[in-house]
């Protein structure tokens, strides 16, 4: 338990942002079809409106983003979580441009050097939420609709 007073939404959104920016790695929770949810974590590059994330696209993962593109991404740990609800959209390599190398300067993980095909997916965030314990489940709600409150 934390003695910190509950951050407000400007502090909120700033650190949201920051986690956006800074971190490397996302949990990724997508679902082909009913009964058939999966968990894997995955690196990323926020591009300040849309992560983008690459998987095998045999995987799981890509054969469920693919089939249905719902997707919740999960970062931080369980006491200064951001969660992420969004639309996955398959993306090309030659239509990323420079994005890809970002992604791989970013991550370290250049997906193009493989053999085994790799997938972009650009996620578009619909609702973001972000909190550190239950005092800040009030007011957890920094994105609605794909617009950014405050």
């Amino acid at each position: 338990m934390t003695t910190v007073p509950p951050r407000g939404l400007e502090e909120r959104l700033g650190d949201t942002r920051k986690r956006l920016e800074n971190d490397i790695d996302v949990w990724v929770s997508s679902a082909g079809g009913p009964g058939a949810p999966y968990l894997v974590p995955l690196s990323f590059l926020w591009d300040g409106t849309a992560v983008l994330v690459s998987t095998p696209r045999d995987s799981v993962t890509g054969r469920n983003l693919l089939a249905d593109g719902r997707v919740r991404l999960a970062l931080g740990p369980t006491r200064d979580v951001v969660i992420i609800d969004g639309e996955a959209e398959a993306v090309d390599t030659a239509a990323l441009g420079g994005t890809a190398d970002a992604f791989a300067a970013k991550t370290g993980f250049d997906p193009r050097e493989l053999d085994q095909p790799y997938q972009y997916f650009r996620v578009r965030p619909r609702r973001v939420q972000a909190w550190r314990e239950a005092d800040e489940l009030s007011g957890r709600t920094l994105m609605k609709d794909g617009v950014w409150l405050g």
